[in-house]
């Protein structure tokens, strides 16, 4: 891995503390963008872990022969090692560790595609309520990086200012109330927890830092391009919680990705 060449500043730790989120012109160089858009668009052609669960449709239902509204791909660095080399990772860990100490680590989580003008927005929601109900996430954050400009038309991240001071999780279901979508959206209900958003545009190889209590969004992808972004997630372990958090959104999913990693765990312990 290169040598980092990134530092986060007092003003921004103290900026990130504060609106819970962080937006950063330049985490990488063109050339290396230019790299990981090239393993990108290699892993989500190939659609790379699909049997596995690891490639889906995180806005749809998911069926064979459909056309996905936002393809996704967990831990596209297992498909594409080469990432794992990148100034991007080298700046992204050293940026968990400028907020949280030597001991911070990061790597590559996720891979989200937004096709031109049918990419489906990611609607309003928080991280925290995907993660684990026996665990707390105090000292985590995702670091959002556009391979191409992110602007307000193809889907550029939204966020609420100081909405992560709430430190619960609020309540969430499957988009559009159908247990057969994997992604989470803010329960309609709770939508005054919405209000006054911040948009951050982006060139290629910025940034956005939040943690998994910043409520956050994407819209549609309107343009004529496709807009990618890979998301990394680092900091400290998460810490064992005595009782578990109350997230009944994920109990009621069936969806068809975690039919596919059901049967490839199946497959792999027979």
């Amino acid at each position: 891995m290169p040598e980092p060449t990134f530092h986060l500043t007092q003003d921004q730790k103290d900026q990130f503390h504060r609106d819970g989120y962080l937006s950063i012109a330049h985490l990488t160089t063109e050339e290396d963008v230019a790299k990981l858009r090239a393993s990108y668009d290699r892993i989500f052609s190939q659609r790379a872990g699909r049997e596995e669960g690891n490639q889906f449709d995180l806005a749809g239902t998911d069926e064979e022969g459909k056309e996905a509204a936002l393809p996704q791909i967990l831990s596209p660095a297992k498909y594409a090692p080469e990432m794992n080399d990148s100034l991007l990772l080298a700046n992204a860990n050293q940026l968990v560790r400028d907020l949280f100490g030597p001991e911070a680590t990061c790597g590559f989580a996720h891979a989200i595609y937004k096709p031109a003008r049918t990419g489906a927005e990611t609607p309003w929601h928080q991280d925290a309520a995907y993660w684990d109900e026996y665990k707390d996430y105090p000292n985590t954050v995702s670091i959002w990086v556009p391979l191409q400009e992110a602007t307000l038309e193809n889907g550029c991240m939204q966020f609420v200012p100081g909405s992560h001071k709430t430190e619960t999780v609020l309540e969430h279901r499957s988009i559009g109330g159908d247990p057969r979508v994997h992604g989470l959206e803010l329960h309609p209900d709770l939508m005054d927890h919405v209000k006054e958003a911040v948009a951050c545009p982006l060139p290629p190889g910025g940034c956005t830092v939040h943690g998994g209590h910043a409520l956050h969004y994407t819209a549609p992808n309107r343009s004529d391009i496709p807009r990618r972004a890979l998301i990394l997630m680092g900091g400290l372990p998460p810490v064992e919680r005595q009782t578990p958090r109350e997230c009944p959104w994920q109990k009621a999913k069936q969806t068809a990705r975690l039919e596919r990693k059901t049967k490839a765990t199946a497959s792999q312990s027979a």
